[in-house]
């Protein structure tokens, strides 16, 4: 008796240990504070889903910055994205981020498509996001700077883990792929990035 009583006492510990603990997800509930904290320049690290529209566009993407600026009205933010797609450097500076008070939600709206996402509470300096499609899990990374604490990192595969994504289903960017900035010279050959 006592020692099946140990077993079944001992048996949710071994359980616990055996399983990853995975913390919910929390999405930031917008304030006055939220939309002015995510002004500014952004550095994308990596990114997961299983969105097949996504997971072609995150294959192509070796390296991404972004910039939010206010746009014409409390709602809507103005992005400026300079990206890697395969070999070409792409400027684009016609997207906007519509924001969706009511359900803290922002929505890119980008040449007639449009991706909805939750904004994850994180760091100042971190931007997640879990993007909004039916039964298609999508995360993302992107940083104040092009590199993250192995700590961070550890913890947002954790977060992909979780939600059933391996290693293999990951994107990452490389600042080694970076695009020089509109009008700067390499003097390695590189072309200025096309304006879109």
């Amino acid at each position: 008796m006592l020692a099946s009583l140990t077993l079944l006492l001992g048996l949710p510990l071994a359980l616990a240990a055996e399983t990853p603990t995975c913390a919910p997800l929390v999405p930031v509930t917008f304030d006055n504070d939220t939309i002015p904290g995510i002004l500014g320049h952004w550095t994308y690290i990596v990114g997961a889903s299983k969105y097949p529209p996504h997971l072609e566009e995150l294959r192509a993407v070796k390296y991404a910055t972004f910039s939010f600026s206010p746009g014409s009205h409390e709602d809507e933010l103005n992005v400026t994205e300079i990206l890697r797609l395969n070999e070409t450097c792409v400027v684009k500076n016609t997207s906007k981020i519509q924001i969706l008070w009511h359900n803290s939600t922002l929505v890119h709206v980008d040449d007639q498509v449009v991706s909805m996402a939750e904004l994850i509470q994180t760091s100042k300096d971190l931007f997640i996001l879990k993007h909004v499609t039916a039964n298609f899990p999508s995360l993302s990374l992107s940083a104040r700077t092009p590199n993250v604490s192995k700590a961070v990192m550890e913890e947002f595969k954790g977060h992909l883990h979780c939600l059933g994504f391996t290693e293999e289903e990951l994107f990452y960017t490389s600042e080694k792929e970076a695009c020089p900035l509109p009008g700067e010279k390499t003097g390695e050959g590189d072309k200025e990035p096309q304006t879109e």
